[in-house]
């Protein structure tokens, strides 16, 4: 298992910027495909971004095609998620966790607690 960390959530503008941060320990996080998820109330977790672990090949979701954008540090054991041109569909408590080797759902591993991450004007 890895454990996870989300961060950098926060309010924003519609338009605005924000940059999540998912910071993981344990098992040498180079290993695994990672991904970004979003909540909103009463919702299950959607998978918006994914990024293989050796590659880097990227997989996102049509809603944020060309406005976010995955990236990792392996050395720092670390994922980000740019969130740009943001709009209010865009609310929601966002997670990273693994993801499969066809980049398109969750494993079995423990949630973090995930960042809030709300846009509104």
């Amino acid at each position: 298992q890895v454990q996870l960390v989300e961060s950098g959530g926060g309010w924003a503008q519609p338009g605005g910027s924000l940059n999540l941060t998912c910071k993981a320990t344990g098992r040498p996080f180079s290993w695994y495909n990672m991904g970004w998820f979003r909540q909103t109330p009463g919702k299950d977790r959607d998978l918006v971004a994914a990024i293989s672990w050796g590659s880097g090949a990227t997989r996102y979701v049509d809603s944020v095609k060309g406005r976010f954008t995955i990236s990792r540090d392996n050395p720092q054991n670390t994922m980000y998620l740019q969130m740009n041109r943001l709009q209010s569909a865009d609310t929601g408590v966002y997670y990273c966790n693994r993801v499969t080797s066809e980049l398109d759902a969750a494993l079995n591993n423990p949630w973090g607690q995930g960042t809030q991450v709300t846009v509104s004007s």
